[in-house]
């Protein structure tokens, strides 16, 4: 790659794999420590288009120099991820930071009755997103007017803050389904040093889990369509695992890994 910034007039996108585990400005601070001293910019931009959760990998869009300027319209592009969907079970994030919270009951829980349920949730609809995430509630993230409220103990007002966005799901299939294979086996390994993101224990699990190909619209929380699907089967569900394997124009095949990317900028 070339050293001078202004051989790319047009800025650079860069597809990369996010590690499990990092959040994804942990991801763009160590790109961008690189990039600026490759290409000599104290003041060099770099931003990403489009936030992937700590526990979730897949690509993240990382954007470069005048590329930046394209993080909105790349944003807005269509997404694909591949999902696992854990029932019997819920947590307060929906997905592993917070502690899994089993004992629901599975009696409406099946492969056939996931499958007769999975096309009432395709086209557009209101969804309601995670109260852990990075949604904008009054110009504060909600992850942290919830775990505000949440110290203070005020679960219950916490849980009525969040309003519901329009959103599109156009495709889903479901991948497989496993009725008793251990919890662990669905989440992802983790390797290098701790992030300092919380993980819940999910050691002597065993629960029905679906592994889900979703292609949707911005905004869509795949957390949320979890939620929505253990409700719809009369039970509670939280996402195991995540993977973006697209964004707009680039697919996983396309992401380089952390590693990779750096190499890139003489790393």
């Amino acid at each position: 790659m070339s050293s001078d910034i202004a051989d790319y007039p047009e800025g650079i996108v860069l597809p990369v794999d996010k590690p499990y585990r990092w959040t994804s400005a942990d991801l763009v601070r160590k790109i961008k420590f690189a990039a600026k001293r490759h290409f000599g910019k104290k003041n060099l931009k770099v931003g990403h288009a489009g936030t992937l959760d700590p526990l979730a990998t897949g690509i993240l869009l990382v954007c470069i120099g005048p590329a930046t300027r394209r993080a909105e319209e790349l944003q807005a592009s269509p997404k694909q991820y591949v999902a696992g969907v854990t029932f019997g079970a819920v947590t307060a994030s929906y997905d592993l930071e917070k502690e899994v919270e089993p004992g629901l009951p599975l009696d409406g829980v099946s492969e056939a009755a996931l499958r007769s349920v999975l096309p009432s949730f395709l086209g557009e609809q209101d969804q309601v997103a995670p109260l852990f995430s990075a949604k904008s509630v009054d110009g504060v993230r909600a992850y942290e007017m919830a775990r505000k409220l949440y110290r203070e103990g005020r679960k219950a007002e916490a849980e009525g803050v969040i309003r519901a966005s329009r959103i599109n799901i156009y495709g889903l299939e479901l991948l497989s389904y496993s009725e008793g294979r251990p919890l662990s086996e669905f989440v992802p390994e983790f390797e290098g040093q701790d992030r300092k993101i919380n993980v819940s224990g999910v050691e002597g699990l065993s629960l029905p889990t679906a592994m889900i190909r979703v292609d949707c619209s911005k905004g869509t929380y795949i957390r949320a369509l979890a939620r929505d699907l253990g409700e719809a089967l009369g039970s509670g569900a939280f996402l195991s695992s995540l993977r973006r394997t697209r964004n707009g124009g680039f697919g996983i095949e396309d992401a380089l890994s952390l590693d990779e990317a750096l190499v890139l900028f003489g790393g």
